[in-house]
């Protein structure tokens, strides 16, 4: 009932916004979603967490296990937040005339699908369906990336649209070859289960090269070197709510979807070949991010290559095994929830500076004090900084492939250490020294950092203490992967 309730909610609300003319009913109506949205996947963690798969109607339509419950909460957390934040974000745009009353109606429309188009990728029993839920998360995006409808925010939402229907277009050849372990003739309505189960009669070379086609179709929307080309471009044209949801949510439902793939793959040939694919693009990942986070010139684009590189992380933990799952697992949480709190902080800036240039941003601090100190907190655990949790999951990752790939840890740690060096040079530069005198001191609005304070506060809570579902949801991801 709940999965029903929570797509019905969605749509309803996005055909509520696209009909009405009434600003206020469509900020309600979308607060009032994102809601219910997040107390309903609450409700489905714990009830994962102490009765296991959750597959309503046989595994027909819907099934969500330990990890899809991790992701569906996560979608639930950022995905609140961001509605919260979107409606002050854009009644401030509407004010500086940037855009009108028919750009924020179609931006609260397109938002709504979004969500339910993720929540059905992650939910859905059906690897054809979650494809599809994909593809639909692309089209809903692509306009959100347009939403300025500047050249520049044209150009990239069409590089958008093309790198990623190119690539989920391979994944969709691997998904079709992965299906020739079954005899379609009789197997109905084809699950993740049954694919599972049938994993034997999968061609030991043709599922290495089903996986490879998966791993760079769905690897694109993940952002993954060298498939991560268009998202600098998508990440620094979208408003910032947007870019928040790409890097928080809409990436790790993409990893997961590979994850599935990984467990069959491995059933058939062994894990050692999808181990030596995720250290190899694992680690490009973050070497790449961290050379070119080096010489960044904007600062939404220095948080489309930290995702990268933070997705590279997550890839070499599932790679290692072990303990570097369940650091993975953790990793992939606290990523989402940061990258919430430096997306919309960035948002902050851009509204006060008018500039995404990282040389225009003079004395934030001075400024802006309550958005640069949420920024810097931002960047001090995002990049691993003590005593954050993400400090303990990298440690953790390095330390799973210190026995068996130390010169892969080693590469990693010292690329890592030199994505901190990019970001305090940025830090430096955009939040300390003189303010410039054309520019009002004070913050834009208190609804424009509540998100990201409650964020913080969730970040340093799961630090020091997992809640007992959480935990059990986690050490079950382990056990399967």
């Amino acid at each position: 009932m709940e999965i029903l309730f929570i797509i019905t909610t969605l749509f309803i609300v996005a055909v509520i916004n696209l009909i009405t003319k009434r600003k206020s009913i469509i900020e309600v109506a979308s607060i009032i979603a994102s809601l219910i949205y997040l107390v309903l996947s609450v409700a489905i963690a714990l009830q994962v967490s102490s009765s296991g798969l959750y597959a309503p109607w046989s595994w027909q339509f819907f099934a969500i296990d330990d990890l899809g419950a991790i992701i569906v909460l996560v979608l639930g957390l950022v995905g609140f937040t961001t509605t919260i934040y979107s409606v002050q974000y854009l009644r401030q745009e509407m004010y500086k005339n940037i855009i009108g009353f028919k750009r924020m109606k179609q931006y609260f429309v397109l938002l709504n699908i979004f969500f339910a188009a993720m929540f059905l990728a992650i939910t859905s029993s059906n690897p054809i369906f979650a494809w599809i839920s994909i593809e639909a998360t692309t089209l809903s995006t692509a306009f959100l990336i347009s939403f300025y409808n500047k050249p520049s925010a044209v150009e990239g939402a069409w590089k958008y649209l093309i790198i990623n229907s190119v690539g989920l277009l391979l994944g969709f050849f691997g998904t079709l070859l992965f299906f020739t372990s079954i005899d379609l003739s009789s197997a109905g309505l084809i699950n993740w289960q049954l694919l599972t189960a049938n994993a034997t009669h999968l061609d030991p070379l043709l599922a290495k090269i089903a996986f490879v086609f998966v791993l760079i179709g769905y690897g694109t929307k993940v952002g993954l070197v060298p498939m991560h080309t268009w998202k600098p471009d998508a990440y620094s044209k979208a408003p910032a709510p947007i870019g928040a949801l790409l890097s928080s949510a809409l990436l790790p439902i993409a990893f997961v979807i590979i994850l599935r793939y990984k467990a069959i793959t491995d059933i058939v040939v062994g894990p050692l070949f999808s181990q030596r694919l995720f250290i190899t693009f694992g680690l490009l990942s973050i070497v790449v991010a961290a050379l070119i986070m080096f010489n960044a010139k904007n600062y939404k684009r220095l948080l489309a290559y930290s995702s990268i590189e933070n997705a590279g992380v997550m890839v070499l933990g599932f790679a290692f095994g072990g303990l570097g799952v369940f650091a993975a697992v953790l990793h992939l949480i606290y990523h989402s929830c940061v990258k919430v709190v430096l997306f919309l902080s960035s948002g902050n800036l851009l509204l006060k500076y008018n500039s995404a240039k990282i040389f225009n941003i003079k004395g934030a601090l001075k400024i802006i004090p309550v958005t640069s100190v949420l920024f810097i907190i931002g960047f001090l655990i995002v990049t691993g900084i003590p005593p954050f949790g993400m400090f303990m999951t990298k440690l953790y990752v390095l330390s799973s492939g210190m026995k068996e790939y130390p010169i892969v840890s080693l590469i990693a740690l010292f690329f890592l250490a030199l994505v901190f060096v990019s970001f305090l040079k940025y830090i430096t530069t955009m939040f300390f020294g003189d303010k410039p005198d054309n520019i009002e001191k004070g913050e834009n609005n208190i609804w424009l950092l509540i998100p990201q304070i409650f964020l913080v506060v969730v970040i340093i809570i799961l630090s020091f203490y997992l809640p007992p579902f959480l935990h059990t949801l986690i050490n079950n991801v382990v056990l399967q992967y």
